[in-house]
C-alpha cells in the first residue's frame, strides 16, 4: 500500500468527521458515529500494513 494512498484516505476520513461533528444531532449519535469511523480506520491500517489478515491472525511484521 503507497504511503500517498494512506495519507490522503486519512485526510478524506479526517474531513469525514469534521462534517459529521458539524451536522446538528443528538451528541451520543455523534460519539457513536466518531467511534465506528476511528474503529473502522484502525482496522484498515492493521489490514493494510499486514499485521491483521483475513483469518483475524496477528503477524508481527519482521524489521530488518
Amino acid at each position: 500500500m503507497p504511503l500517498i494512498n494512506v495519507v490522503l484516505t486519512l485526510i478524506v476520513i479526517g474531513v469525514v468527521l469534521w462534517l459529521i461533528n458539524l451536522i446538528p444531532m443528538q451528541s451520543t449519535i455523534k460519539s457513536i458515529l466518531n467511534a465506528v469511523v476511528v474503529i473502522a480506520v484502525i482496522l484498515w491500517l492493521l489490514y493494510g500494513f499486514g499485521i491483521l489478515n483475513g483469518s483475524g491472525d496477528v503477524h508481527m511484521p519482521m524489521v530488518k
